[in-house]
C-alpha cells in the first residue's frame, strides 16, 4: 500500500502512537521481551537484538507479547535462532530523547543488532528534519562506538501532511540517507499496510491492534532475517 493513500488517517495514527500525549497507564515494555538490566544474564552464544523506540516499539495498549518485538522474539525461538529480541521502547520519546537516554542502554546492556525506531514525534511536532537526523546519526554513533561490529537497521516514518509537502519530503528522506551513510539496513515505512486501516488498530482508531502489529512484525522481519539466519 503505498503510503500517499495513508495520509488522512495517518496524521490521527501518529499523533498517538508516536506522540507525547499518551495516557499514562500504558503497559510496561516487559513479558517476551527481556527487560533491560544487568540482571539479564543469557548464554555465550546468545545474540542481543535491541529494537530502541517510541510507543510502536513500546506495544502501547497491549500485551509486550503481543507488539511487534514479542512477535519477532516467538518467530526466533520458533526457528531456534539464538537471538533475544530486547524491548526499549518509550511512549512519546523524540529523537533529542532518545539521543539522552542511549547513554543508559549502553550502560546496560550489550548489543549485536540494533533496530532504531524514532522521529515520529519530531515530524509530529514540525522539528527540524535536519536536527532530527542529526539526533539519529548521534544515536547511532554512539551505538557504534561502543559496539563496532553492531549490524544497524534503521525504520522509517512519515511526517504528517499539515507541515506542508517540503516539511514532509525532507523528513521522509532522512531516513534512507542515514541507512546508505551509515551502511544500514533499511524498513521505508514502520506502518505500511496498518496505519489508516480502521480494522488493524484498536478501539481509538490510532494503535495498532494485535493483528496490526503482526504486519508490523513482518515488515521488520523482511529486513531483519538476513542478519539472523544461520
Amino acid at each position: 500500500m503505498s503510503a500517499k493513500l495513508l495520509i488522512p488517517v495517518f496524521l490521527l495514527f501518529l499523533l498517538s502512537a508516536c506522540g507525547s500525549g499518551e495516557p499514562s497507564e500504558q503497559k510496561p515494555a516487559a513479558s517476551t521481551a527481556p527487560q533491560i538490566g544487568p540482571a539479564a544474564t543469557e548464554k555465550a552464544s546468545t545474540q542481543n537484538i535491541l529494537f530502541f523506540g517510541n510507543s510502536l516499539t513500546a506495544a502501547y495498549g497491549l500485551e509486550p507479547s503481543e507488539g511487534f518485538v514479542g512477535l519477532i522474539q516467538e518467530r526466533l525461538d520458533t526457528l531456534k535462532l539464538p537471538f533475544k529480541a530486547i524491548n526499549a521502547g518509550l511512549s512519546g520519546e523524540t529523537t533529542a530523547g532518545g539521543l539522552t537516554r542511549i547513554d543508559w542502554i549502553l550502560e546496560r546492556q550489550t548489543i549485536d543488532i540494533f533496530v532504531l525506531e524514532l522521529g515520529g514525534n519530531d515530524g509530529l511536532r514540525g522539528i527540524d528534519p535536519a536536527a532530527s537526523a542529526e539526533n539519529l546519526q548521534g544515536i547511532i554513533d554512539k551505538v557504534k562506538a561502543k559496539y563496532p561490529e553492531v549490524k544497524i537497521i534503521i525504520a522509517g516514518m512519515e511526517a504528517p501532511p499539515n507541515m506542508g509537502q517540503q516539511f514532509t519530503e525532507n523528513f521522509r528522506g532522512i531516513f534512507p540517507r542515514l541507512a546508505e551513510a551509515n551502511a544500514s539496513l533499511l524498513i521505508p515505512f514502520l506502518l505500511e499496510g496498518v496505519g489508516g486501516i480502521p480494522e488493524l488498530n484498536q478501539a481509538d482508531g490510532i494503535h495498532p491492534t494485535k493483528e496490526g502489529h503482526r504486519i508490523l512484525a513482518e515488515n521488520i522481519w523482511k529486513v531483519l532475517r538476513g542478519l539472523v539466519k544461520k
